[in-house]
């Protein structure tokens, strides 16, 4: 007779319920960013098995996703209580789940919580974002649009990746994922996107290794296709950081010409260095550089073909997978931001020759770091003029309609949010 199957283990225990509040707290602090905390928390917590790791990341990460609802239900609470709340309430825990973890007096609590969760909230706790966010935001959108945008945002972003189409077909990597038993479909904008059905772990995949596929978000992709470099060209990544857009750009190129990827992080361009070798591209130039006045910048001047300005910015388009920088930014960042966004464009512009393309692109939600930064180069460099997003877009055979502006939300789009200007140089 066979035996019966071993009943699974309960999701939830008393030390998961630790291990979470625990990471819940050092996240809270705000001092770093929360995936780097979290990560050091696991190799500090080595024993915690794959699982419960993903159910502490997920706990902490709908934590900050819904801080607001959670203090509103529940008031000011410790980890730990944040995290019972976040289970019963986000992660859809059943209190009988719960009640070994709980006092009786707490098990009552969380049921008037869960109960309370199902009404209507006040419109600031809906959006769950900070007030001094809501008040800007609400300068653009109409309230409507506004709540629109912030649950699209408070939405677990999915697994993209770009397929490096110089080695394998969409196609191709779609069928091996198949054959692998991971659930994955083309995605719906980017000729070269994949979008995961779950988050399997992609970096141990024999496609990830061999440089096939890289993990990008599909709105990150499209910003490659406005700069739309072609083969034999001269290009600049300009704020290259890990290099996800560069090796984009590479591939676009078909590994010819003179691709240079600038940022001023040593580490940053060292974390790209292993993704480079995988890609097997062989025109890209890592550089750092001291700042955009740098003397290697400088010698480049009115010779480059196209510019691709990534800019560092909020990151709020990010926040359906970085949910602390909505808690972790003040409006004071935001003016400190937009001075340094228009020294480096108007830096990466003398980069470009006449008849050569600029992109300036963020992945912020906010107008001051986009279309004001853009207007502002364009009323002080007369020799630029905007193309719209929308005709370069229908030139790379991209659907997807857009305006002079190129803007992706995540309640629209499925991807993080974007912004993107292309400026030509016309003197």
């Amino acid at each position: 007779m066979p035996r019966p199957p071993h009943p699974a283990p309960p999701r939830f225990s008393r030390p998961l319920l630790a291990a979470a509040a625990a990471a819940l707290a050092e996240v809270l602090e705000f001092a770093f960013p929360a995936d780097a905390v979290l990560s050091r928390f696991f190799r500090e917590h080595s024993k915690l098995g794959q699982r419960d790791r993903a159910t502490v990341a997920e706990t902490v990460y709908a934590a900050l996703r819904r801080r607001r609802l959670l203090e509103h239900l529940a008031g000011p609470s410790s980890p730990r209580d944040t995290v019972l709340a976040a289970w019963a309430v986000l992660l859809g825990a059943n209190l009988k789940e719960l009640e070994g973890l709980t006092r009786k007096a707490e098990l009552e609590r969380l049921a008037e919580i869960k109960h309370r969760a199902h009404e209507p909230q006040p419109y600031e706790v809906e959006c769950d974002l900070p007030d001094w966010l809501i008040a800007r935001l609400r300068g653009h959108f109409d309230e409507a649009a506004l709540l629109e945008l912030a649950r699209g945002l408070q939405r677990p972003a999915p697994l993209d990746l770009r397929v490096n189409l110089a080695r394998v077909s969409r196609e191709e990597a779609l069928a091996r994922l198949a054959v692998d038993g991971i659930a994955a479909e083309a995605t719906p904008y980017s000729p070269a996107g994949v979008r995961l059905a779950g988050k399997p772990a992609i970096n141990r995949h024999p496609l990830f290794a061999a440089g096939l596929v890289e993990v990008q978000d599909e709105g990150s992709q499209l910003v490659c296709h406005l700069v739309a470099p072609r083969r034999g060209e001269m290009v600049v990544d300009f704020c290259a950081g890990a290099g996800g857009k560069t090796l984009a750009l590479g591939v676009l190129m078909r590994s010819s010409g003179r691709l240079y990827a600038f940022d001023v992080s040593e580490k940053r361009l060292a974390r790209f260095k292993p993704r480079l070798a995988r890609s097997g591209l062989s025109n890209v130039h890592p550089q750092r550089i001291e700042g955009e006045r740098d003397p290697r910048v400088g010698r480049l001047a009115g010779k480059i073909d196209r510019v691709l300005v990534d800019a560092p910015c909020t990151g709020l388009g990010t926040l359906r997978r970085n949910p602390d920088l909505k808690w972790r930014q003040a409006p004071k960042d935001v003016e400190e931001l937009a001075r340094k966004q228009s020294a480096i464009l108007g830096s990466a512009a003398k980069l470009v020759k006449t008849g050569g393309r600029l992109v300036y692109a963020t992945c912020s939600i906010l107008e001051e770091g986009n279309a004001a930064i853009v207007d502002a180069f364009l009323e002080a460099n007369r020799n630029f003029k905007l193309r719209p997003a929308g005709e370069i877009l229908k030139q790379e055979r991209i659907v997807l309609p857009m305006g002079k502006y190129f803007e992706l939300w995540p309640h629209r789009h499925g991807t993080d949010a974007f912004f993107a200007a292309v400026l030509e140089r016309c003197d």
